[in-house]
């Protein structure tokens, strides 16, 4: 980390999530800049990024170090891991690991897959870190660049059932 935290001071983690493809390009996609505490879990996390690209939380995820083939990480945080009836995952949980603990160095990257069934997938990467006067326990969206990818469906279909 290229900044440290003083006596009483809280960290705010800087994050791009960028909505990839399935190659792991980023350009000309759009993408968030979160702003996030330190203490967030990876779980909060999750949830931030979803709701930025106004996606339901309704699928399993993981963060994974491999941003191409997800499936040949070294390193990855599983929801399946705190799940109890899953003991086959590797890697470990989402819901008690933090965001400092993982986005250790700036310009480090993860994938962030959600829906392993469509693999929507988005690039994380740590661009910032700064002190902050006061804790935050949220986090807020500080930039918005282009409209995202639609969970569900086509958006040029018409869902219309007229009668012609």
């Amino acid at each position: 980390m290229t900044k440290k935290a003083t006596d009483g001071d809280h960290l705010t983690f800087m994050l791009k999530v960028t909505q990839s493809n399935f190659m792991g390009n980023v350009r000309g996609r759009p993408y968030r800049v979160l702003a996030v505490p330190e203490d967030f879990t990876l779980y909060n996390l999750a949830n931030a990024i979803l709701s930025s690209f106004e996606f339901d939380d309704d699928h399993a995820f993981g963060f994974y170090d491999n941003l191409t083939r997800w499936s040949n990480s070294m390193e990855g945080y599983e929801l399946f891991s705190d799940d109890d009836r899953d003991p086959t995952s590797e890697f470990p949980g989402v819901k008690k690991t933090l965001v400092k603990d993982v986005f250790t160095y700036l310009k480090k990257k993860m994938l962030f897959l959600f829906d392993y069934g469509d693999e929507w997938h988005f690039r994380v990467e740590l661009t910032g870190v700064e002190p902050v006067g006061e804790c935050k326990s949220y986090a807020k969206v500080v930039k918005s660049v282009g409209e995202a990818l639609p969970q569900y469906g086509n958006p040029d279909e018409d869902d219309s059932d007229e009668d012609e």
